[in-house]
Parts: C-alpha cells; structure tokens; sequence
C-alpha cells in the first residue's frame, strides 16, 4: 500500500488540540437556576440529581456558586408563592423571579437571563390564558393573543428588576413582537430576546416539570409547542421571531434536535442556543449510576455535539460540571 493520506498523522497528542474544529468553554454554558418562594431551605431536585431549588434568600450565593466554576451567564426560573388561572405572579413586582433578579445582578457579575413563561405560575399549568371548558375538552387549548399581553407585562417586570435578557418560551404566536414592543415603550430597548424560537412538544422535558412545578393539569402542550415530525415548520417559526426581533434564537431540546440546530445556523446569522433539556441530563445520570457509561465523558461528548451541529450557546444543567472539567 503506498498511502500519501494518512488522516493518523493529525491525532496525536502534540498536534490533536491544534487542529480540533471545535472548542467548548465555560462561557458557551448557562446554567439554570429554580428559586423557589414556597421554601426556606434547599430542596434537592429527586429526578436530577445534583440540582436543587433554592430559596429566594439563597439565590445570590447559588450564582455564586455557578461563577466559581468560569460559567458567566444563569437563567432564573421560578417558583411562586401561590398560582391563579392567569398567572399574576409572573408579573408582580415583588414576584420570586423579580425579587431574585434584584439581588442577584447588584450582588454579583453574573449575566442574568430570565425564564418568561407563565406554566409556573397557572394553577392548570399551561403557558397562557386557557379556553373555557378546556379542561373536559382535548380539543381546546391556550389563547394565544389575550396571553401575550401578559407576557409582555412579565418580560417587562424582569428588566424592570434588572434582567440583562429575557427569554420567552411559550411558542405563543407573536410573543417576540409582543415583548419588543414593550420593552422599547417601557425604556428598556438594550434588553436583547432570546427566543425559544423552535420548542417541541418534547417528552425530554419531564423533570424539568417536576424542578419548576410547572406540568399541566390536564391535556398536553401539542397545539402550541412544535410536533417532533417538522423539521421545515422550524424555519418558519424561526424567521417570525427574527423578523419580530429576536437576538438569539434557541431550538429546544438539544440531543434529539440537532438536525434542527444545524438548519437555523445556516439559515440564520443570529446566534443559536441550544437547549439541553432536563430529560437530556437525567438519562445519562441514570445510564451513569448503572455503570453504563462514563457520565463526565457523555456529558461532554453531548455538549461538543451541540456546538458541532451549529449551537453558540448552551443552556445546560451540567454547566457546572463541564466548566470543572474544562
């Protein structure tokens, strides 16, 4: 054999690193964060193991702890103190995502993303005023143009508390308009969007649902989160959110959708995040504590995978984990 290519020659270890095509680092992490005001002490998160809710009161020092390890941005997720059908806790001045944004962005240099959703804060769960009789009637679902008003009130309220971005996740038509209307009126024009801008009705969601209280109380999400079989219906929503405004585009969740995340890096010049969801993680803690395989070296391995496939920024719960390692 007279081999002149030999692909060998560029995987040892003096050169290897040099001539990697993709590099993660902590500063390509967030890394979510619960709050919850229902608590006085730190509750362990059961269906994922290594996370926790924390008290408003503990806030500050569970960011600190996420800026020891080199990750510089959080997402606030919250818990409120009591929930009604449409949410007002979302929006309420001394709400728990509020309250803890305050002191959070005086206290230390995290930079701080914010969770605007409203199935934390609905007594049924769902993301949105619901229909009358939806409960009885799977056909029903939630009103998508009285919900953005109350969206945008919450968006609002974020910056107001000093949120350096806001993160709509609904899959409300609109709701990115909505928003940056808003903000601009209310003197926060410098607040970028990070839209989840393509959010499938995914079943790798179920322990974040448990962390953040937030499942619904009855039917499902699948009239306004995206169905799994559309690839090309992503692009679409992808270009209503740009073209409404939005800085930073999300494909939620991550693993099963890299497919998704490499079409809206091509189609698009904004940058991508990718969303590695809770289901995501608890899986190879659970292939972990079987002896299945290596969970640093999977969890790695996954991360790369997004960046690979297009992703800018990752939201992921082993932020903390990987910034270690790396």
């Amino acid at each position: 054999m007279n081999l002149t290519d030999r692909p060998r020659r560029l995987r040892t270890d003096g050169i290897r690193s040099l001539v990697s095509e993709t590099n993660l680092s902590a500063t390509d992490l967030i890394a979510p964060v619960f709050v919850d005001a229902t608590t006085d002490e730190r509750l362990p998160i059961e269906s994922m193991p290594g996370h926790e809710r924390v008290p408003v009161s503990e806030a500050v020092a569970r960011v600190e702890e996420v800026l020891e390890t080199g990750v510089e941005a959080v997402m606030l997720f919250g818990i409120p103190e009591s929930k009604d059908e449409r949410g007002s806790r979302a929006w309420a001045e001394d709400g728990v995502v509020q309250k803890a944004t305050r002191r959070v962005t005086e206290e230390t240099e995290a930079y701080v993303i914010t969770d605007v959703c409203m199935c934390e804060y609905t007594s049924h769960g769902h993301c949105g005023i619901v229909e009358d009789h939806a409960e009885s009637d799977p056909t029903l679902t939630v009103k998508n143009d009285e919900t953005l008003a109350l969206l945008a009130k919450t968006a609002v309220s974020h910056a107001e508390a000093g949120a350096d971005m806001v993160a709509p996740s609904s899959m409300t038509d609109g709701m990115v308009g909505a928003i940056r209307e808003a903000l601009d009126e209310s003197g926060h024009e410098s607040v970028p969007i990070m839209s989840y801008a393509a959010k499938y009705e995914s079943a790798f969601y179920g322990p974040f649902r448990d962390a953040a209280d937030g499942a619904p109380a009855f039917g499902d999400r699948r009239h306004y989160q995206m169905d799994p079989a559309n690839a090309r219906e992503a692009i679409r929503e992808v270009t209503l959110d740009v073209e409404q405004g939005a800085d930073v585009l999300m494909v939620k969740p991550a693993l099963a959708y890299l497919d998704i995340v490499r079409a809206v890096r091509e189609e698009f010049d904004h940058p991508v995040a990718a969303y590695n969801v809770s289901g995501e993680y608890a899986m190879l803690h659970a292939a972990a504590e079987k002896g299945w395989m290596d969970l640093d070296e999977t969890a790695f391995e996954s991360l790369l995978a997004m960046k690979r496939a297009g992703a800018d920024l990752i939201l992921t719960y082993f932020a903390e984990d990987i910034a270690d390692a790396l």
